[in-house]
């Protein structure tokens, strides 16, 4: 067990049953186990801090397209999976629902394994009736539908950024600097990306209003965000790549973004989220 992750387990160990917070509906997405981007040690501490009813797999949680070029796999992962199959087996009611990187996974939709249900696609109703449409969103990506081959080559482009990412912020954090992700800021000021992700969300929203639901959940893209699209609720639980966030929904139905920061922050304050008033949740919050 390397170093890290005998911390890791011993600062885990200190969670007690009065420590967890618990959430009606967990949704998260885009975990690339497989990768060396996974940021498995701190999902890990996520997956073990929360309990929910239900737990939402929203696709490319393997990477299959980066282990076809190169294995990576430590025991990190191997932890996350075993902590997933362990919630199924004590009853939470565990839906995967595969991308485009672990799309070998679909030749199994509708079919259950381990207490785990594969599914394509399915509505979710919040506890307060909204009808929540949940998909991985590749079918949407335009670039994975016409050009499945420029994917690949953006997936090899994106793998390079990361290794140039970590380094840099191994930098920033001896600098005593906080982490900087150069992927989102590229996201956000290059005008195609934005672009590109304008259409995403408008696709998605049009899919939801097609379906006759009031919202759409979806990751793939990694950019966590809730918002009204003329009048779709659309929500993206982003990455555990870099955004290391979750959707949730609380007894109430109330919808929000989370994430391991806020989480870890919860044990440290002594405070549970779900306990606490709507205004002062963590991430962005939407109700009714």
């Amino acid at each position: 067990m390397k170093p890290a992750d005998q911390f890791l387990n011993k600062k885990l160990h200190k969670i007690g049953k009065k420590d967890i917070v618990r959430f009606r509906t967990i949704w998260i997405s885009d975990l690339h186990l497989g990768t060396s981007g996974c940021q498995a040690s701190k999902l890990l501490e996520f997956l073990r801090a929360t309990e929910s009813e239900t737990l939402y797999l929203v696709g490319d949680i393997i990477d299959g397209w980066q282990l076809k070029r190169r294995w990576y796999w430590d025991q990190t992962h191997n932890n996350v999976v075993q902590t997933v199959l362990k919630k199924a087996k004590k009853g939470t009611n565990v839906i995967f629902v595969p991308g485009n990187h672990d799309e070998s996974i679909r030749q199994f939709i509708d079919l259950d394994f381990g207490g785990i249900k594969v599914r394509d696609e399915l509505v979710h109703t919040t506890a307060d009736g909204k009808r929540m449409l949940v998909l991985h969103g590749d079918r949407f990506d335009g670039v994975i539908a016409c050009a499945k081959w420029l994917a690949y080559v953006g997936d090899s482009l994106y793998t390079v950024i990361l290794k140039f990412n970590q380094i840099f912020n191994n930098w920033r954090a001896r600098a005593g600097l906080p982490y900087w992700s150069l992927s989102q800021y590229l996201k956000l000021k290059v005008k195609n990306a934005v672009s590109y992700i304008t259409q995403f969300e408008d696709a998605l929203a049009d899919e939801a209003r097609r379906k006759g639901v009031d919202g759409i959940i979806c990751g793939h893209i990694h950019k966590p965000e809730i918002r009204d699209i003329g009048g779709v609720l659309y929500c993206n639980d982003g990455d555990w790549v870099e955004s290391l966030s979750a959707l949730v929904e609380d007894t109430h139905g109330q919808l929000s973004l989370v994430t391991w920061h806020d989480i870890m922050h919860s044990f440290q304050s002594d405070e549970l989220l779900t306990d606490m008033e709507p205004e002062h949740q963590a991430g962005v919050a939407v109700s009714g």
